[in-house]
């Protein structure tokens, strides 16, 4: 069987404010995780539509599209032309899973949760010709699977082609957050075994390496064990990581140890109502001040993650936190907009509260304010938004902020980092244009070292 995986492009990648770099970091694992559930004989191909161009005139046996929130019109889009044609069109993914009704409309099948267990499944009963229209998430077991089909990525177009998870899922439950509407009904965290773990990373050539999980350290004992292992292997990784657990010095150690030199976390805001009222329960309690001082002095930079637009914020709230974060010597920033996705704990009360302003998914960007505030206006809130990252990010900021560490090797990392990363978007882009981002790759170790 000739099968198809399509990632279509987010709605946000077509924007003024598009960084083609951001959209070509990594490949798409999901689907190659789904391509080595296939047949040994079935012909497969990935697409990503984020860097290179999807041809719509080919003729697979089966199309099978990943869908996100501001994907979704362009996913639907490519499903009916494919349909159009009596090609076979499978949809999933976290927005198909929150909106089976409106994803059936443009698929024959749609996969809901994890697909582990239902691709399979689904293939089986394809290939019998007696699929079905909708196939639920099951019993997941990660046990016993295969590694990601990575021989299928074009690596050249990816300045980090070495990612992977060694989990699924997050035991916190932020009444926010996109990826718990993907685990409903069960259980929401699921790992690898060790030894599958420390194969997958092995089997990856090269010293960079980026771990997607949504916590790299929500199970600590199995976070411990890969730390462990892998101080030998001269690795430079990133992830995201809780306030809560840099705490835990023996975790953190290790991984530092391992090669862990760059946190993703999500501080989200520095109102600690706010923190309540979206059951950031990880973050509550905790000093922001002392962790970030503890990851500096191991030398860990960090990245860190602000929402703007919780009930509790006024219109200081972007400049006010702008100020903390170069104060408190944040490498890189990223910024959202709360957006209330459909399936999460949040949205459910803003439509039953009468609050959302719009279903059009394409703007469900965290650009774009979707549903009525209390204190900030439309306009204001995309504003301070866009601000937030204008002023963040000047370049006398940027020395400023590195300024504030400890160390030397430090201040120079991270105004190293921070400008490479947001003020030489020419290079970036003739990188993208010409196929060269590979050759990024060994200054991105260096500067991490």
């Amino acid at each position: 069987m000739k099968i198809k995986f399509i990632l279509p492009a987010l709605e946000e990648s077509k924007s003024p404010y598009w960084r083609p770099i951001k959209y070509s970091l990594f490949p798409p694992l999901g689907l190659a995780t789904l391509a080595s559930l296939c047949s040994e004989s079935d012909e497969i191909e990935i697409v990503d539509e984020h860097v290179e161009k999807i041809n719509l005139d080919d003729e697979p046996d089966l199309v099978c599209i990943e869908s996100y929130i501001t994907n979704a019109h362009r996913a639907y889009e490519i499903a009916d032309s494919y349909r159009k044609r009596g090609i076979k069109v499978a949809i999933g993914g976290i927005h198909a899973t929150s909106m089976q009704s409106e994803a059936k409309k443009h698929a024959d099948v749609v996969l809901l949760g994890l697909g582990e267990a239902s691709f399979p499944k689904f293939l089986s009963d394809l290939r019998a010709g007696k699929a079905l229209e909708v196939y639920e998430q099951g019993e997941v077991s990660l046990d016993g699977l295969p590694l990601p089909r990575r021989d299928l990525f074009k690596k050249d177009k990816y300045l980090v082609p070495n990612s992977m998870v060694f989990s699924r899922g997050c035991p916190n439950k932020c009444s926010f957050c996109y990826v718990n509407s993907f685990y409903k009904n069960g259980k929401s965290f699921y790992a690898y075994k060790i030894d599958r773990i420390l194969e997958e990373i092995e089997s990856m050539p090269g010293k960079h390496l980026y771990f997607l999980d949504d916590n790299l350290f929500a199970d600590k004992k199995l976070s411990k064990e890969i730390f462990r292992e892998m101080r030998g292997m001269k690795k430079v990784f990133q992830g995201a990581i809780t306030i809560d657990s840099v705490f835990d010095n023996e975790t953190i150690e290790l991984a530092y140890e391992a090669g862990f030199r760059s946190a993703f976390i999500g501080f989200e805001s520095i109102n600690e109502m706010s923190l309540v009222n979206a059951n950031k329960r990880s973050n509550l309690g905790q000093d922001y001040s002392k962790a970030i001082k503890r990851l500096d002095e191991l030398g860990i930079m960090i990245n860190g993650s602000f929402i703007f637009g919780l009930d509790n914020d006024t219109k200081d709230v972007f400049d006010r936190t702008t100020e903390w974060a170069i104060k408190s010597g944040i490498a890189t920033a990223t910024n959202h907009i709360l957006t209330p996705y459909p399936g999460t704990v949040i949205y459910e009360q803003m439509k039953k509260d009468n609050r959302i302003l719009t279903d059009d998914w394409r703007l469900y960007d965290t650009r774009h304010l979707v549903f009525k505030h209390p204190n900030i206006s439309k306009e204001e809130m995309e504003a301070g938004y866009n601000r937030a990252y204008e002023n963040f990010y000047k370049w006398g900021n940027i020395v400023k902020c590195s300024g504030n560490h400890e160390e030397l090797g430090m201040k120079l990392k991270h105004l190293t980092y921070a400008g490479t990363w947001k003020k030489f978007e020419p290079v970036w882009n003739f990188l993208i244009k010409n196929e060269k981002l590979f050759k990024a790759r060994g200054m991105l170790v260096k500067t991490l070292k």
